[in-house]
């Protein structure tokens, strides 16, 4: 059983690398391209203003990485840190030890339990939600494309947070701090799409956006015979409507996804 690891290609090389170790039959086909901001105005006020905002809300390890890459032209100012009174929020744990090889202290980072059941941004503002009163400004770092920015759109998880911040009294901001595109499959990425369609291969989603793009990409196929493993309902929503005739969730963390893997290799047999 191949496993189709469809995450950014450098996180999908390690997903790779790690499931390979294993013994699992994993290739890497990257259905979201990661790329630096088009215009870093935005990104560069953002660490100017850091001490206004008492939590910073990174959606992911992408936020993290390229957020303070900004910071190195800024090395001559007196921002070299968090302040200690913001709050660094991570949704998972992926984010959370991307703010820790950053630099950020653990004891500053905001984050559901790691034995979670889930990581996004409704377990987040279990976690969060009583350090935030009325008045208070929250910096909410994403990822963006030029069709969801142009539409002021932030995404339906960070939607949602914005949406609970705003009913506590706090104020939001988004900044971007990378893009997100589709890929260009080149003629062997197709082939290998359309064979793992109908060859019982299983597809790793943790995101939505990369099932957009993959029908997207191969518009006429039939995915009725793919089997999906997903992180998160509602990916798994996305996967059926798209017409994957098999859909199956896991928790998002690793140990969780290859638990899921060898328990689907099993029925396979």
């Amino acid at each position: 059983m191949r496993v189709i690891v469809t995450r950014p290609a450098r996180d999908a090389q390690r997903w790779v690398m790690d499931l390979s170790a294993l013994g699992l039959d994993a290739v890497a086909l990257p259905l979201i391209h990661i790329g630096p901001a088009h215009d870093t105005t935005d990104l560069a006020r953002a660490w100017r203003h850091l001490a206004d905002y008492i939590g910073l809300m990174f959606v992911s390890g992408n936020a993290v990485d390229y957020f303070f890459k900004e910071k190195m032209p800024l090395a001559g100012d007196l921002i070299d840190f968090i302040p200690l009174k913001t709050r660094a929020w991570a949704p998972g744990p992926g984010t959370a030890d991307a703010l820790i090889q950053r630099g950020v202290a653990p004891q500053q980072i905001d984050m559901p339990p790691r034995e979670a059941g889930q990581f996004d941004s409704e377990a987040l503002w279990h976690v969060v939600a009583p350090q935030v009163h009325s008045g208070d400004q929250v910096l909410i770092v994403r990822g963006g494309d030029s069709a969801s920015v142009a539409a002021g759109s932030a995404g339906l998880g960070r939607d949602w947070l914005a949406q609970r911040l705003a009913e506590q009294g706090a104020v939001v901001d988004f900044v971007v701090a990378y893009q997100r595109l589709a890929p260009d499959l080149g003629a062997h990425e197709s082939s290998l799409a359309q064979t793992a369609a109908a060859d019982g291969s299983v597809w790793l989603f943790s995101s939505s956006e990369a099932i957009a793009n993959l029908t997207a990409s191969l518009p006429s196929q039939s995915w009725g015979g793919a089997r999906a493993l997903v992180t998160h309902p509602r990916i798994a929503q996305a996967a059926r409507s798209a017409g994957f005739g098999v859909v199956q969730e896991s928790m998002p963390l690793f140990s969780d996804v290859v638990a899921s893997l060898q328990r689907m290799a099993q029925v396979t047999q």
